[in-house]
């Protein structure tokens, strides 16, 4: 492939183009992959198209100025994005444990880039480049744009606008914010004067705003007291809107963190001329060496429909970064870009997903919202539908049909998450059954993540009566049509207002059904969503109310041993739960009890008390093959387990 199809990403690049300047300086903490699943990629070419020359740095050493020096000093601005995952949750699992694996890193591994790099990045640029406009944008400075929570440090930090020392923030989707402030920098206005562009962010001496304005309590104030973080969280989600949010106005220290509205999302017209941009859709070839990037191959022959999401899960961040309204492609513009995976060669007629942040999100939840904006305090789909809610789904139907009829596609899955409470709202079966008939590889994923009524209130999400009624609806319809396709289901311990009586409720549920989840999400307190307000301060922003949190390590561990209570290793884990609930009579022999008695050598269900060590005859047998083992007790060889990605 040729490199001249990339953007640059050397001195050498810029001179094979005879650029003897350049415009602005791209720099991500992903890998380079000209990709429109990636936003950094996205950035670039929508930078390009306006008329720049534009270089790509990604993931350079910063362990000095040298990296971001080597290409020499743009001529306008340099734009910064920490990747298409928060760097942190990139790195750390929920139990802070470092992962041993990167999918948007060289040859999938880690290290390539350091824990928060949007900081780490601009600082690193000013000392290469001194007084050059500093633009951050992208998932984690969107995420962080106000004082904010942060689960690694356990303590609020600042804006992320402040400790990268940047000139302003871009949070949400950034073409237009991005567009303008392009265009002014290279009028050559100051960029201390670019303080009216919607979707930005900025740090002022006064308070002074282009827009109407609302003040929340300041950073010492959500530092220092909790109730104050939780009412500022309040008002920084009802003001999150692009058609009647304000301005919000944060004192840090002796001066103001203003941030203006949220930019209006783009139209139909727009959003398909920013997919129709020259993407390469590969990885760059620097990295063939390497083994290549592995986050390219989920979306290499995958189509993102749509933005936004209506769904409002109180644990997902998309709500407070894309926003909850949904715009969406023309059927053209997807048609064209599944049109062009037929003359890839990789292409074996398998289109992966038809999707986006939900794949079954293809309008606006109402015709209201485009003239008052969403409900500040109301939620479309949870607990029950709102009666305004439009859930037609025959526009994505239509789409999906003219995509399977494209000469050499043999099948269209959908993998991204599918509402399924939205699908039951429609009186019309249809897309019901042709999800069934055509579009599930073999297991569908959905995300019930819970069944105590409380803790699904708690969530953001419908009642469990809801997925009930769906499952029996989706086990009917692969028995009309001789299919065996099963239903993976997405499941969360320790959210907030979930206690220990709770999570042996949804294991009591569980085992009824006769299937154990390999797939289960620890609550992971990221930054930008209500359930890390309330994991922590304790309080539920939407109320003000005071809610249970189990923040203790050993509790944490007691809940999730109860939804895989199956599991040898967690045996010694699910009796102390039961026993700690009160719920002993799960300890016995009958079809309801999750577990037998423990007996002889056995670990204590007690925490503090100490296993007893095995003896030598138990010590040698224990170096057994693990086969001959599992064999000799009557059980099959060993399966690896599946893990959840968490992404949304």
């Amino acid at each position: 492939m040729e490199r001249l199809d990339f953007l640059p990403v050397s001195k050498r690049d810029l001179e094979e183009r005879d650029w003897w300047y350049y415009d602005f300086l791209l720099i991500t903490a992903d890998a380079y992959i000209d990709h429109p699943s990636f936003g950094s990629a996205i950035i670039a070419r929508v930078l390009e198209d306006e008329g720049y020359r534009v270089a790509v740095l990604a993931q350079p050493d910063w362990h000095s100025a040298d990296a971001f020096k080597a290409m020499g000093k743009p001529r306008y601005g340099v734009f910064i994005g920490g990747g298409n995952i928060d760097s942190m949750v990139a790195h750390y699992t929920a139990a802070k444990k470092r992962r041993s694996e990167d999918a948007y890193s060289p040859g999938g591994k880690n290290g390539r880039r350091p824990d928060r790099p949007t900081i780490v990045y601009s600082n690193r640029c000013r000392e290469a480049f001194p007084g050059i406009p500093i633009v951050i944008g992208g998932l984690e400075a969107s995420l962080r744009r106000f004082a904010h929570y942060d689960y690694w440090d356990d303590k609020v930090r600042r804006s992320i606008l402040l400790d990268a020392q940047a000139d302003l923030l871009v949070y949400g989707m950034g073409e237009r914010a991005t567009r303008e402030i392009a265009r002014r920098l290279a009028k050559g206005e100051d960029v201390r004067t670019i303080t009216d562009v919607r979707g930005t962010a900025f740090y002022a001496p006064t308070p002074d705003c282009a827009f109407d304005a609302v003040a929340v309590p300041s950073f010492e104030a959500v530092r220092d007291h909790k109730r104050d973080y939780a009412q500022a969280t309040k008002v920084e989600y009802e003001e999150h809107d692009a058609v009647r949010g304000k301005a919000i106005l944060q004192l840090h220290g002796e001066g103001y963190l203003v941030v203006n509205p949220p930019a209006m999302p783009l139209n139909r017209q727009e959003l398909d001329q920013v997919y129709a941009l020259p993407f390469t859709r590969e990885v760059h070839p620097m990295y063939d060496k390497e083994g290549g990037v592995p986050a390219i191959e989920e979306v290499r022959f995958s189509v993102a429909h749509n933005r936004g999401c209506f769904g409002g899960c109180n644990f997902c961040s998309l709500a407070f970064h894309q926003g909850r309204m949904i715009t969406s492609r023309s059927h053209k513009s997807v048609l064209k870009e599944v049109e062009g995976f037929t003359h890839d060669p990789k292409f074996k007629g398998y289109v992966h997903d038809v999707g986006g942040p939900t794949a079954n999100f293809r309008h606006p939840s109402c015709q209201q919202q485009l003239k008052h904006g969403m409900c500040k305090n109301r939620s479309c789909l949870a607990p029950t539908p709102c009666p305004n809610l439009d859930p037609s789904h025959q526009d994505y139907l239509s789409l999906l049909r003219k995509i399977r009829a494209i000469p050499g596609v043999k099948k269209v899955f959908i993998r991204s998450g599918i509402r399924f409470d939205y699908m039951l709202c429609e009186k019309n079966s249809e897309f019901f059954f042709e999800l069934v008939k055509y579009h599930v590889s073999g297991q569908l994923k959905v995300a019930p993540e819970h069944c105590a009524a409380r803790v699904l209130d708690y969530m953001g999400k419908p009642h469990f009566d809801v997925y009930l009624r769906f499952k029996e609806k989706y086990e009917r319809l692969n028995q009309r049509y001789g299919l065996e396709q099963y239903i993976v289901p997405y499941l969360m311990s320790s959210h907030p207002g979930c206690t220990l009586s709770d999570a042996v409720e949804l294991a009591e549920f569980l085992n009824k059904t006769g299937r154990q989840p390999e797939q289960v999400q620890d609550f992971y307190p990221t930054p930008g969503t209500l359930s890390t307000c309330m994991w922590y301060t304790g309080i539920d922003p939407r109320t003000m109310e005071p809610v249970y949190v189990a923040r203790d390590p050993h509790e944490k561990a007691l809940q999730r041993a109860l939804l895989q209570w199956k599991r040898p290793e967690m045996r010694r884990l699910v009796t102390e739960a039961l026993h700690r609930a009160g719920r002993t009579d799960l300890i016995g022999y009958g079809k309801e009890c999750l577990i037998r008695p423990l007996h002889g050598r056995e670990e204590s269900p007690v925490r503090e008390r100490k296993a007893e060590k095995p003896d030598a005859s138990r010590r040698r047998e224990d170096r057994r093959p693990l086969r001959e083992i599992r064999e000799k007790n009557g059980r099959g060889p060993a399966r690896g387990r599946g893990r959840r990605n968490f992404g949304k």
